[in-house]
């Protein structure tokens, strides 16, 4: 009888919350136990980060000088790299300290600094080791975790989703919440596959899925602005969970230099 694919979850700095999208899976992820065997996942278990897998799962950031070391092992010892979530896509809500002077919010607000062994940068997991997917959000949802472990273990090549998020609004026939509303929407330059859960709600998009493909996001920084919004409210849109993406990134500071 045939070994079972080994498959490894790891944990950088994050919330865990991508990790909880393995457990809220259900019955599912008992039916994915028979067809692998989990080596690590700390959060449900069983701990041997050092075993050679055949799909490592990612999460969070790169955010200290251990970490480098880790990562390095974890892609030697894994035959396909995963990064999942907005941590490991794009350094994540941490990567805000990537604008900031460290040694003075640190300062700022910790009694004593010098223990504090964090880097400068909060970076993703791709600017060190090579990812072979990558899944956005924040946090990512059981549906793609199931869709990637499945085409993997199928042999065939993922289907990632990177089209906008408007188009999903589309399909469920949601109302444009920046054109019925003047919502400040960041759907327009973020991927799916949250379902379009906020504009569902009547909310405007906040961009936890990252950029989506072809972003023009300097059009949509002047857009929002066109709403009414303070440059730096427009700013924060775009600094925000997904900071570290050069999309958003770029779009926030050139926006921020109008001030």
């Amino acid at each position: 009888m045939a070994a079972k694919p080994k498959i490894a979850v790891h944990k950088f700095s994050s919330c865990d919350g991508c990790q909880l999208a393995f457990l809220n899976m259900g019955e599912a992820l008992i039916t994915l136990s028979q067809r692998v065997d989990i080596i690590h996942f700390a959060e449900a278990g069983p701990v041997d980060e050092t075993t050679p897998v055949d799909i490592a799962f990612v999460e969070g950031s790169i955010a200290t000088s251990h970490d480098y070391q880790r990562i390095e092992q974890i892609r030697n010892n894994s035959r396909y790299l995963v990064s999942i979530g907005a941590c490991a896509t794009s350094g994540g809500i941490q990567a805000l300290r990537n604008l900031a002077d460290t040694e003075q919010w640190t300062a700022a607000i910790y009694a004593h600094p010098e223990h504090i062994h964090s880097l400068d940068k909060s970076t993703p997991i791709a600017q060190h080791v090579k990812v072979d997917y990558e899944l956005w959000g924040c946090p990512i949802s059981t549906k793609q975790l199931l869709t990637v472990v499945g085409s993997l273990l199928s042999g065939a090549q993922p289907v990632v989703e990177d089209d906008k998020l408007c188009m999903e609004c589309k399909r469920q026939q949601k109302i444009c919440v920046m054109v019925s509303k003047g919502e400040p929407c960041m759907g327009p330059v973020t991927r799916s596959g949250c379902g379009a859960l906020c504009p569902a709600m009547g909310r405007a998009c906040y961009a936890c899925y990252g950029p989506a493909e072809n972003t023009n996001a300097n059009a949509l920084f002047t857009r929002i602005e066109g709403l009414g919004l303070l440059n730096d409210e427009t700013t924060r849109r775009f600094l925000f969970i997904n900071s570290g993406a050069r999309e958003f990134h770029d779009a926030g500071i050139e926006g921020n230099r109008k001030k």
